[in-house]
């Protein structure tokens, strides 16, 4: 040992001291400089992604602003040395879990610069976290770049009111999550990309571009917004099924279909599938044609046989029906039961007329007709003239759509048997006139004769809550339900008010009743115009509504049962089980969480604002009336539950 040198001694002590220690406890140190090592690159990594990130925020900012220099807006300030999400940049939106950007919404700000989306997603954090990007009402240029489709998270894009060019990228066909697509009021140009599909997609927006060629066949029963009028659009218009009117399809001059005027009668005005389709069919052999025809022919006589038989019975049932409702059996009046909804919700009905007789046999001409604009010029031989679809028949009365000449639809209940003397039914329906909220449709014009009566309402077409909430595929989030919610709980909690003194309460509050205005926002049909009897005996009331004191918390158990529809997603009535009761028990088993709808919980909606709303719920279809809150209550807990949700929704997509 003496004949080392200093150095070399300590570095052989050392050795020796090293190879003293047990080997696993080896193992642990050289484990935990490991874990040390991986850990101090993964947070250096981490905050080089934050970094880049920062940047490339700022320099899309910086772009879309039309600034270079970082003087777009006084009132954004997005800096390197801030956190997006921490310091809550504005327009900045984050997850609170993993404080990623989840949207980016930077509407009205004037910018004028150029749109690079390829910045946004060619980096994967922002890629892989971006669900919403919205600069609508600015005044960008530039095109969408093909790099959309890296964006896969995305479900909103709004680019609207800007100055944005070019031809749609096919990418964007492939955001398998975008449900609401918004182009409109640009210069785009070229054909659209196949965005039919996206099975999710319910709302798309294209109006007032340079949009060319056939619009691609959108399943629009999925659709609750979809307008691509003033393009330059051309061929067949897709399948509507009544969901949209022709302002979705004006100032498309070669666009042809219902529910344009235009008829589609050449190859030039087909899609390009069934124009392809017509052409291979042409010059068939004369032997092929010869056998089709003799097929054809004898599939005429099958279906002519079995039509005439049905005829013999349908006449007959119609006859008994006739006299049951007053619709006439040579009208052919049918009703076909949905197959997707309950049997409340009617469908595919045919075309028929109802008749409005007075006591003495002749046709009265008193129909009362309020002061509105809408009802200005409607009479009753107008109405007694247009042809009526049966599109409802309850136990209280039918429902008819009516096209008036002028080309104004509106929908007329017919209530028979009830006795209510005419003066007294006069003075409801003026009490009902004058108690106005913007949610409650009340009526246009009223016609009343001893044996039955008419009201005349607007006509509603985007239907009811129960199509909406129970159709498929499902596209009601949370929020909207949550706000739907509250809007009927405010109006019907209004119209207890002003009607207490009253006595006049809804009666038949069901999902049905809610009807969906021209900007999706529910409103209460039928206010007022049930029975006395009826409301007692209605299925959405409780056995213990008897009294008279009762019939207000009658209106607060029907409106529980629609909170549980907005809850579930099932019906009142579906297989034999009573949603009331089904609930109930799930809650008394613990199992609360399996009340809700799967499509809210996919969702990602806040559990605990649902068992909020549920609990609200099932204080409303409390077994004793007494033991329910008043409307006012209602809406006021509702109202706290959708504050909270408006709170969060900073942090939530």
């Amino acid at each position: 040992m003496e004949n080392l040198g200093p150095r070399t001694t300590k570095l052989v002590i050392s050795h020796k001291l090293i190879h003293q220690i047990p080997y696993s406890s080896q193992m642990e140190i050289i484990s935990i400089w490991v874990v040390v090592f991986v850990t101090t690159l993964s947070l250096l990594n981490i905050i080089s992604c934050e970094d880049e990130v920062k940047r490339t925020l700022i320099q899309f900012l910086s772009q879309v602003s039309g600034h270079n220099d970082g003087q777009y807006n006084s009132t954004l300030v997005w800096k390197q040395d801030s956190d997006p999400c921490k310091d809550l940049w504005q327009g900045v939106y984050c997850d609170p879990h993993n404080m990623s950007i989840k949207r980016l919404l930077l509407d009205s700000f004037n910018f004028s610069g150029t749109l690079d989306v390829a910045m946004l997603c060619n980096l994967q954090p922002l890629a892989a976290s971006l669900t919403f990007l919205s600069l609508d009402g600015n005044k960008i240029r530039g095109v969408i770049a093909s790099e959309i489709g890296k964006c896969t998270q995305l479900t909103r894009l709004h680019l609207s009111g800007n100055q944005l060019a070019g031809e749609l990228p096919s990418s964007l066909a492939m955001l398998d999550n975008l449900k609401r697509l918004d182009i409109s009021n640009n210069h785009f140009s070229g054909a659209l990309p196949n965005l039919s599909r996206i099975s999710g997609l319910n709302m798309f927006l294209a109006q007032n571009n340079h949009l060319r060629g056939t619009i691609p066949a959108f399943n629009l029963s999925n659709f609750d917004q979809f307008n691509v009028s003033f393009n330059n659009f051309s061929g067949h218009i897709p399948i509507l099924h009544g969901y949209f009117s022709a302002d979705s399809f004006l100032g498309n001059p070669d666009l042809c279909g219902d529910p344009l005027t235009k008829n589609c009668t050449s190859n030039d005005s087909m899609p390009l599938s069934e124009a392809h389709a017509s052409e291979e069919s042409k010059g068939p052999p004369r032997e092929q044609i010869l056998m089709y025809l003799g097929y054809a022919a004898l599939g005429v006589i099958i279906v002519l046989l079995v039509v005439l038989k049905l005829c013999r019975r349908k006449k007959g049932e119609n006859k008994i029906e006739a006299m049951d409702t007053g619709v006439s059996a040579n009208d052919g009046g049918v009703e076909k039961l949905s197959n997707n909804v309950s049997s409340e919700y009617k469908a595919e009905v045919s075309r028929s007329e109802f008749s409005v007789t007075s006591e003495s046999g002749m046709v009265s001409p008193s129909l009362i007709v309020f002061s509105r604009p809408a009802a200005t010029e409607l009479r009753l031989e107008d109405l007694l003239r247009a042809p009526a679809e049966l599109i409802g028949r309850g136990k209280n009365g039918s429902l008819y759509k009516v096209m008036l000449d002028n080309g104004i639809m509106v929908v007329v209940k017919r209530i028979k048997d009830w006795t209510i003397p005419s003066h007294d039914f006069k003075q409801r329906m003026r009490i009902l006139s004058e108690a106005k909220h913007p949610h409650v449709l009340s009526p246009l014009a009223f016609y009343c004769s001893k044996q039955e009566k008419l009201l005349v309402y607007d006509y509603q077409q985007n239907g009811s809550l129960l199509k909406l909430l129970h159709g498929t595929p499902k596209t009601l989030d949370w929020t909207s339900r949550l706000g739907i919610a509250a809007t009927i709980a405010e109006a019907l909690a209004f119209m207890h008010q002003e009607l207490g003194h009253h006595g006049i309460v809804h009666g038949n509050l069901k999902s049905s009743n809610i009807l969906l205005n021209k900007n999706m926002e529910p409103c209460i049909s039928e206010y007022g115009v049930m029975r006395m009897d009826d409301q007692r005996a209605s299925p959405f009331a409780s056995p213990m509504d008897t009294g008279a004191l009762d019939i207000f918390k009658g209106d607060v158990y029907g409106f529980g049962v629609i909170l549980l529809e907005l809850l579930t997603g099932k019906l009142v009535k579906g297989n034999g089980i009573d949603l009331t009761d089904w609930v109930q028990s799930v809650v008394r088993e613990e199992w609360t969480g399996e009340v809700f709808d799967k499509f809210l919980i996919s969702e990602c909606a806040s559990e605990e604002r649902m068992v909020n709303l549920l609990q609200v719920a099932i204080r409303c279809v409390n077994g004793s009336p007494e033991a329910r809150p008043s409307m006012n209550q209602v809406a006021l807990m509702i109202n706290t539950i959708k504050e909270d949700e408006e709170k969060s929704l900073i942090y939530e997509v």
